[in-house]
């Protein structure tokens, strides 16, 4: 992720302990879609897709959920199911990515020439 990025996740901590992601754009859509829900999902979530760090919190490393966890936590297969149940029942989380200082490209050697 860029310097200056936001990222924006609903965490879900699931009944066996595995933790459930899912992506928003916007906290003002999020907020929302949670008091209005004829709110298009679509203008909500980043990517229809629900992520799991199995079992190393909300900062661990993401990977798809798959239909059989998506089964035994949210008991569908649906994605978009999944992806409502989360946000319903989640927690909001924004983590911002300060701007990077210094060099920016260190293949530009100007600054080491000497005359």
């Amino acid at each position: 992720m860029r310097g200056g990025a936001h990222e924006l996740k609903v965490h879900y901590k699931g009944n066996n302990e595995e933790d459930f992601l899912v992506f928003v754009d916007s906290k003002d859509d999020y907020n929302k879609w949670l008091s209005d829900k004829s709110t298009p999902l679509a203008q909500v979530v980043s990517v229809f897709e629900v992520f799991t760090t199995h079992k190393q919190g909300s900062q661990g490393i993401y990977s798809a959920a798959s239909q059989a966890m998506l089964e035994n936590e949210f008991g569908t297969k649906n994605a978009e199911d999944a992806i409502k149940q989360v946000l319903e029942k989640g927690n909001l989380q924004e983590m911002a990515f300060p701007e990077r200082q210094g060099r920016k490209n260190d293949s530009n050697n100007d600054a080491y020439i000497t005359r």
